[in-house]
């Protein structure tokens, strides 16, 4: 589908890319990592066609459809909501006419074998073929799921595109990409302003998704469940896996183990031969061994150890200074917009030390409660908090909040008072500001580093409550794997607002998930709350199963007959997930294979194996054989899910 060729990118004196080169196949799923700055989104705004290369090649059919969702983009549209999302229709009636335009030429002419006729029929299969991808049948079913899936109402669908913010809008536009069905996805972020619910349907979309998928996460568990290839940029290369981001974290670690065994191996040998030519080279009768020596050191092929960015912020939250046993209370909290309530009669009580997750669609008042929690803005009802509570705030909106106009230094100087002024810049260089950094105007830092200075801030007081809002959206995996490291260990009691499931898992302990209106406590991790939803939304489907439907059942099939057919679906569940199981277990035997003759490759000179047509066949039908087996699994996961459905 598309082809990168020694590729390179070239900003302010350096390359942001050297010569990569890589292949998108389709039906490939595709995580794209790296650290905020390594050049992820320029790679998808190139391949999107929205920014130029300095050298190289970037190859796609000219006919090729690319749905490209930037972290940023402005909006125009001013009309409702349904009818914003039916322009992504559009393609339908130009396709419809091409094909009809064809049929008419081809009726009249006669040159069956000439270069134009074939073109005109291959262009016609082409078109055919798209029109059957669109599945231009039945619109506006199709545009009411999607809208529902990524957590529009249907009160929301004739509400005009302006009304909503710009979390929503973003929604508006990842429901007209994924409407259009086009062969290549790019999507930067599309987590960022999803709740846990879209999020998972967006997961279960895209994994049934027809075309080639490219995008960019910092969301661990999204990258699991969604992709079965990494990509990941590092100093201004890439290193390609045919794995999701896990295993690729696993395998990238056994790879640099390898080359660095075989790197000090080598050095090893060429220390010793040095040694050897140096002490025997004024003797005689050495000087044949000598210059064999020479000769054989000259001719090794020196091995290299890939670059590694170890580039790090490092922090901890200062001590919480000692508060109360309760550290924050609620009697019946209301807050309205006008007409729109949005919290009603909310009693909470939260002890010190806690670690909450606040979570629940998007506009259902988990950041209206934490501004109330801030004092920020007027509601109805108590908030009180406990004796000596001092807050410290993360807000989502971090962009808008700090001054464009004013220096990284400055941000934190104006601030800073008593013995931290000395510390500013250690406290910058903690979060990855240094030199010329601490110059840069706010306005022009990427949405990762306006989150590290805002981290940066925190430090400033010392505070016993932390009121975290969306605070890993901008930031990369290793970020917020120190993050989430820093508030583990943070003494103090801890409020935060995520999407990202594997940010909380392991780091919060009450979930109290928003929904009309109210809060509801589950106590436990995400994947507690998580699987408790799951039970209670079967409960809830059962529950509308009616009365005659039931009736039914009973009357068409009796007790015995249910139970035998239960334990025959039984026997045909244990049965595919045992061909799964061998499944992955050959999956884990070719990648293994596979990583050998990487190795191989990487080193030709340590191993007396000849790199000739035989070998790249062996290694070319590895590869198809893991990308078979990776179709029969995927082909056995959903069996048994649809297997357990029944049950």
């Amino acid at each position: 589908m598309v082809s990168l060729s020694q590729v390179t990118v070239a900003f302010g004196g350096f390359d942001l890319f050297k010569d990569i080169s890589f292949l998108i196949n389709q039906r490939d799923r595709i995580g794209l990592v790296g650290r905020n700055g390594a050049g992820k989104t320029t790679l998808l705004k190139m391949i999107a066609g929205h920014q130029p290369i300095d050298s190289g090649i970037i190859s796609k059919p000219s006919s090729l459809t690319i749905g490209y969702l930037p972290q940023e983009m402005k909006y125009t549209n001013k009309g409702s909501l349904i009818d914003e999302v039916r322009t992504a229709f559009a393609e339908v009636l130009v396709i419809e006419k091409e094909i009809k335009k064809i049929e008419i030429s081809l009726e009249t002419r006669t040159d069956y074998e000439s270069k134009e006729y074939l073109e005109l029929i291959d262009n016609l299969s082409h078109l055919t073929d798209r029109f059957h991808h669109l599945e231009a049948g039945g619109i506006e079913s199709k545009i009411e799921k999607t809208l529902l899936g990524l957590g529009f109402l249907k009160t929301d669908f004739n509400r005009l595109t302006s009304e909503f913010s710009g979390g929503w809008r973003m929604r508006i536009e990842l429901a007209k990409i994924l409407l259009q069905n086009p062969e290549l996805l790019l999507l930067d972020e599309p987590t960022n302003h999803l709740d846990i619910e879209s999020i998972q349907w967006l997961e279960d979309f895209l994994k049934d998704y027809y075309g080639a998928v490219l995008l960019i996460s910092h969301d661990r568990a999204f990258l699991d469940n969604v992709t079965n290839r990494t990509i990941e940029i590092s100093l201004g290369r890439i290193y390609d896996y045919k794995v999701s981001y896990t295993k690729f974290v696993e395998l990238r670690k056994e790879r640099r183990e390898q080359q660095m065994a075989a790197y000090v191996n080598q050095q090893k040998m060429i220390g010793d031969t040095e040694q050897f030519i140096e002490r025997f080279r004024s003797k005689a009768t050495k000087a044949i061994q000598v210059q064999s020596r020479i000769k054989q050191l000259n001719k090794i092929e020196r091995l290299e150890v890939d670059d590694e960015d170890n580039a790090d912020m490092h922090f901890r939250f200062p001590p919480a200074p000692h508060s109360g046993a309760v550290t924050l209370e609620l009697e019946g909290l209301t807050k309205n917009y006008g007409s729109l309530n949005v919290l009603n009669n909310i009693d909470l009580l939260i002890e010190r030390g806690s670690k909450i997750a606040f979570v629940g669609k998007n506009g259902e008042g988990k950041t209206t409660l934490s501004r109330i929690i801030l004092n920020e803005i007027e509601y109805d009802g108590i908030c009180k908090h406990g004796h000596n509570v001092k807050v410290g705030y993360f807000a989502q909106n971090q962009d808008e909040l700090l001054d464009g106009d004013r220096t990284v230094f400055e941000t934190i100087d104006q601030i800073a008072v008593g013995e931290i002024r000395p510390k500013i810049r250690s406290i910058l260089g903690s979060f990855l500001f240094s030199g010329e950094d601490v110059d840069k105007k706010v306005k022009v830092l990427s949405g990762g580093e306006k989150s590290r200075l805002a981290l940066a801030k925190l430090l400033l007081t010392p505070v016993n409550l932390l009121v975290l809002d969306e605070p890993t959206n901008h930031l990369d995996m290793r970020s917020k794997d120190i993050l989430k490291q820093a508030l583990i260990k943070f003494d103090g009691t801890l409020i935060i607002v995520s999407h990202d499931r594997d940010f909380l898992n392991g780091l919060v302990n009450i979930v109290y998930e928003f929904k009309d209106h109210k809060m509801k406590q589950y106590l436990g991790g995400i994947y507690d709350f998580l699987e408790k939803k799951k039970l209670a939304t079967l409960k809830e489907l059962e529950k509308k199963i009616s009365v005659a439907q039931v009736t039914k059942v009973i009357e068409t099939t009796n007790n015995k007959e249910q139970y035998f057919e239960k334990k025959e679906q039984e026997k045909v569940v244990r049965k595919v997930k045992t061909q799964l199981t061998a499944c992955e277990k050959k999956i884990d035997e070719i990648e293994k294979l596979i990583a050998s003759q990487d190795f191989v490759l990487a080193n030709p000179s340590k191993f007396n194996v000849k790199i000739d047509d035989e070998f790249y066949a062996k290694y070319t039908e590895y590869k198809n054989q893991l990308n078979d087996q990776m179709e029969l699994w995927e082909k056995l996961q959903l069996e048994i899910e649809e297997l357990e459905k029944l049950n």
